[in-house]
């Protein structure tokens, strides 16, 4: 009777794991999806911006064609929620911090051009882009939290045992900050 009790908590013990971690895989993947659905929308603004733009700023050809560069390599990668791990987490997330990078140095520029910035073309793109990158921001938040979950089940006992034993899930990679160096210290502002 002892054997069969151990076996039996044995049992109920290891299963815990047996629904919650295929189920928080299933949330990892939707949540990713999310975030790549976030980024292409900002990937589909921005040749409407550059047209845009380049009526106005047609000399500023250097920058116009870095956002389009950005936007060519961004697209080009593609990371599979099945296959995330820390290096095609980088490489995307290097991908994405190079179209941010060229987007904010083309309203750097547009802040040369009056006509522009009054363009109601412009502003309703403008104003697009901002709600995007709001929309990442929670993507990436809810993403986040939902990895957090997920490693949390597949380390943490007892679900983790049932991991170790019969899934044998990896933890999933974080967003990192990209340069941390250049934003590890606080800008000095000096009136």
């Amino acid at each position: 009777m002892n054997k069969f009790l151990l076996i039996l908590l044995t049992l109920f013990i290891t299963s815990c794991g047996m629904q919650s971690i295929p189920t928080a895989l299933n949330e990892v993947e939707a949540k990713w999806a999310e975030v790549q659905n976030q980024y292409k929308r900002r990937s589909d603004l921005i040749p409407n911006l550059v047209s845009t733009v380049k009526g106005y700023a047609a000399h500023e050809k250097s920058t116009l064609q870095a956002v389009v560069e950005a936007r060519a390599k961004a697209t080009s990668v593609n990371v599979d929620a099945s296959k995330l791990d820390q290096a095609s987490m980088a490489k995307f997330s290097q991908a994405q911090q190079g179209v941010s990078s060229a987007l904010g140095r083309l309203m750097v520029v547009v802040e040369k051009y009056p006509d522009l910035k009054a363009s109601a073309n412009f502003r309703d793109l403008q104003v697009q882009l901002e709600g995007t990158e709001n929309r990442i921001t929670v993507a990436r938040n809810r993403y986040i939290e939902t990895i957090k979950g997920f490693n949390n089940l597949v380390t943490v006992p007892p679900t983790s045992w049932y991991n170790s034993v019969f899934l044998k899930h990896d933890k999933k990679p974080q967003f990192q900050v990209e340069n941390l160096e250049k934003v590890k210290d606080a800008p000095e502002v000096k009136f």
